[in-house]
């Protein structure tokens, strides 16, 4: 049985869906706060979401995780309503701001995102106060080269993004274009390791509190997949089809092969690793996604499952 105690007054995690990001949302009465903002397919329940938590107060402050676009769907819609001030990592800047859809990963991924302005940026080392409480950024990169997690150590909270899941991390999608991704996701889960936590607030699935089982996990879904980059590069082809399914429910079967080709970070994982021809590569992805229940075949259709 867990001994952690539970969230601090005024902090609230809103679990989602796997199509947008988990928000972590904080009220001290002074000023309130959201942690990443879900995909732009879900903007209106996320408002809703803030709007009713927060008894139609406004929200103050918006920071991002990363920018993948289901992390900050949400942010356009938001600062629309609230006029909120919004901090994304350092590092993605420069590409927010001039919007450059090649570097924001929207384009590469076949994903979409409103463009939202940035006021403001925090980086490794940083100190933010949320919830009245001090939280560290450190850097986390493997599933984004840019990304960042929060530390709370006088709570023992860690808001971990997609760097650490009750069961895994994000795909490592650096390692599908040839660049390191592998070696950085290790030693993000070593640098967690060494923290002191007792809950876990992830970008996806539910907050957990066996933080050292989900370390263990974690390491060897990595062992795995880094010692055949071919794995990691599969993965990401079906985690891809997966979030377009989530998106549009249904999609035409026919058109699953050019629909992963027409995608580019797909096309090129499969050009560096795979090596499929892509009628062969979308018909496997269909497979392990009815497979394991993540999808059905109906009437020359593909649905979500």
């Amino acid at each position: 049985m867990s001994t952690a105690a539970p969230l601090p007054p005024g902090l609230r995690f809103i679990e989602r869906d796997w199509l947008s990001s988990n928000g972590i949302l904080f009220d001290d009465g002074r000023r309130t706060a959201l942690v990443d903002s879900g995909y732009v397919k879900h903007q209106e329940t996320t408002a809703a979401v803030v709007s009713h938590a927060l008894g139609g107060r406004p929200l103050d402050l918006l920071v991002n995780t990363h920018l993948h676009s289901d992390h900050c769907g949400g942010n356009a819609l938001l600062q629309h309503r609230h006029g909120c001030r919004t901090l994304v990592p350092a590092a993605s800047a420069a590409a927010a701001r001039d919007w450059n859809d090649e570097a924001l990963t929207f384009t590469a991924t076949g994903q979409r995102c409103e463009r939202f302005a940035v006021h403001g940026t925090y980086d490794d080392g940083d100190t933010l106060e949320l919830g009245g409480l001090q939280w560290q950024a450190i850097s986390a990169p493997g599933h984004d080269p840019q990304a960042l997690i929060l530390h709370c150590a006088s709570e023992r909270l860690l808001i971990s993004a997609d760097a650490l899941w009750e069961n895994g991390f994000g795909v490592i999608f650096p390692e599908l274009d040839g660049e390191s991704g592998f070696a950085e996701q290790r030693a993000i889960l070593e640098r967690i390791a060494t923290l002191p936590v007792e809950r876990v607030l992830p970008g996806h699935g539910p907050m957990f509190t066996d933080v050292a089982g989900a370390l263990e996990r974690a390491r060897a879904r990595l062992a795995h997949l880094s010692a055949d980059p071919a794995r990691n590069a599969r993965h990401a082809v079906k985690v891809l089809l997966k979030f377009l399914l989530l998106e549009h429910e249904r999609l035409p079967l026919a058109g699953v092969a050019r629909l992963l080709a027409d995608t580019p970070l797909t096309a090129r994982a499969n050009r560096r690793y795979l090596g499929t021809d892509p009628q062969a590569l979308a018909d496997w992805a269909v497979a392990e996604l009815c497979r394991v229940g993540a999808a059905a075949v109906y009437d020359g259709l593909l649905l979500n499952g």
